[in-house]
């Protein structure tokens, strides 16, 4: 199964889970399976069906932005990380 790892703030929804096992054959039907483990992600995710600005996702090391964004496909074998923009002044 294809794993995504969750940032530390957004853990609070995953049960303190820093990676959880998904299913699906592109980001976003990974992403969906993670938000239907873990319902409370979605607003913290998700805008409707699109990403929220603010949230990057990387398939490996490249930001699926740009790749083909959700509909990027994986495999098993792929990793993915959520890493939440950080704004500061």
């Amino acid at each position: 199964m294809t794993s995504i790892k969750i940032p530390t703030p957004l853990r609070v929804y995953t049960n303190n889970q820093a990676q959880i096992d998904v299913s699906g054959t592109t980001v976003g039907a990974a992403l969906t399976d993670l938000v239907t483990q873990h319902p409370e992600l979605r607003q913290h995710l998700f805008n409707g069906n699109e990403l929220r600005n603010f949230v990057n996702v990387f398939l490996d090391d490249e930001d699926i932005r740009f790749l083909d964004g959700l509909n990027t496909e994986i495999t098993e074998a792929d990793n993915l990380r959520i890493i939440p923009s950080i704004a500061g002044g």
